[in-house]
């Protein structure tokens, strides 16, 4: 017997015909189910019995359904069920805590899609909690979400954290991956130690290798002095490699090195020296495919690659969309000292759009929709200057200057507006720039080099 076949639903709808089809249709996909026809009724059965789900017809004789879901939901997901559909009645059960909305008649095929769904959510629901019991994820993450997608993350990263096994962090830029790799290491026989990070992208081939390895006195011009790298700093610890994918063929060849024997050498040395640390690194690069096209080592790839996690978008994340931005809202209510809340046409404009910059444009969209909603207590939709609901991005936009700026200038200008406008993705600025993005991501870095000279001239 399979474990669906444990599993109780109840179904609380008046229509007696319509109740034994439920019934009967949740019978034949293996499930065990009641029907009752008043809320009366199901007070009754689930003081019985606890199910684990509900179907709950929006209309009874003795009360209203979306009335009683908060009740219902303190023991199992409930899925509403009515004749009469709107988008309000949909946004309204919702908000009220319903796992799904049908609306009759409901096919057979729609009903077994619904009630899998509904149990499996609340079957990764619950073993998140269990895991957060377990580990250190709850007090310590920064990471925020209910939908299944972000559910099955902290699943596989409760399975991975405490195996101190190399791991491979996937998806798109602004999908939370450093979050990911922050919560795998705070759960993990380390996490006493300080997470070390390195951006890949944003550093040249030599300063990255000597970020990593370090390098001895004299190594090369300007090396006067021994420099510890960041793996030897990290005894211990992880080391997190974000945007792996950037890195040189050389740089490759010497991080494989690091994985196969846990030993490596500082720039000009001549001594080994030992790497007690986790790997864990992130990519939006489809590294698979860069191995047959010959831009990636493939004996790197499985080294880096055995156990892999893929977040998934935002925008196939919609039920964190809100989540997210009231908890970014609360974290940075403090910056107007005034209490603030989004309208729910807000909330209705922050759901409908795709944000192609993932989390990372949402966190700038609510903290630009603090800043301009001033001392106002409601967020508006105008507060957030996005683009209506189907729009990619803004249409146009201008670059000001209070001075006649150079060819350089125009050109950083014109990429961080760019980078702007797509919410820091730097995939997606530069498609719409018509450049590749590793043309973008070098010209990135070369401003942060000259920053840097700039700053040891000064």
């Amino acid at each position: 017997m399979n474990d669906s076949r444990k599993r109780q639903i109840l179904v609380v709808e008046d229509d007696p015909p319509l109740n034994r089809m439920l019934t009967d249709q949740l019978h034949r996909q293996g499930f065990a189910a009641t029907g009752v026809r008043t809320l009366a009724e199901a007070e009754k059965a689930i003081q019985g019995a606890e199910p684990a789900l509900a179907i709950l017809d929006i209309r009874l004789p003795d009360g209203q359904g979306i009335e009683a879901i908060s009740r219902f939901r303190e023991i199992c997901p409930v899925i509403i069920l009515t004749a009469f559909g709107s988008i309000d009645q949909a946004v309204q059960a919702v908000q009220a805590g319903a796992a799904d909305y049908l609306i009759k008649p409901v096919s057979s095929g729609r009903l077994d899609i619904a009630v899998k769904r509904a149990i499996e959510t609340e079957d990764m629901r619950r073993k998140l909690e269990h895991f957060e019991s377990k580990h250190k994820v709850a007090g310590n993450s920064r990471m925020v979400g209910l939908s299944p997608g972000y559910l099955k993350v902290m699943q596989l990263v409760g399975l991975v954290a405490p195996a101190d096994t190399t791991v491979l962090i996937q998806g798109e830029s602004g999908v939370g991956k450093e979050l990911v790799a922050e919560s795998i290491h705070l759960s993990s026989t380390r996490g006493e130690h300080q997470l070390v990070t390195i951006d890949c992208a944003s550093l040249h081939e030599n300063l990255l290798e000597s970020e990593l390895f370090g390098h001895e006195r004299g190594a090369f011009t300007g090396a006067d002095r021994k420099k510890e790298g960041l793996i030897e700093v990290a005894e211990g610890s992880t080391v997190f490699l974000d945007e792996i994918g950037e890195i040189s063929p050389a740089i490759q060849a010497k991080l494989l090195r690091v994985l196969e024997t846990s030993r490596f050498r500082r720039l000009g040395g001549t001594r080994d020296i030992s790497a007690n640390v986790r790997f864990v690194t992130a990519t939006n690069r489809n590294l698979s495919e860069w191995v047959k096209e010959g831009k990636f080592r493939g004996d790197l790839f499985y080294r880096l690659s055995p156990f892999v996690i893929t977040v998934p978008p935002l925008r196939e994340r919609r039920d964190d969309i809100l989540v997210l931005a009231r908890h970014f809202l609360e974290s940075r209510n403090f910056m107007r000292n005034v209490r603030k809340h989004f309208h729910a046409s807000t909330e209705a404009l922050l759901m409908a759009y795709d944000w192609p910059g993932n989390i990372r444009e949402l966190r700038n969209v609510v903290e630009r929709g603090l800043l301009m909603s001033a001392d106002d207590g409601t967020i508006w939709p105008r507060h957030l200057s996005l683009p209506e609901a189907g729009e990619a991005g803004p249409k146009a936009f201008s670059l000001d200057f209070d001075h006649s700026p150079s060819m350089e200038q125009l050109k950083d200008a014109y990429i961080d507006r760019m980078l702007q406008a797509h919410g820091g993705n730097r995939e997606a600025a530069a498609r719409a720039m018509g450049v590749s993005a590793r043309n973008l991501y070098r010209h990135i870095a070369d401003k942060k080099a000259g920053r840097h000279m700039a700053d040891a001239m000064n």
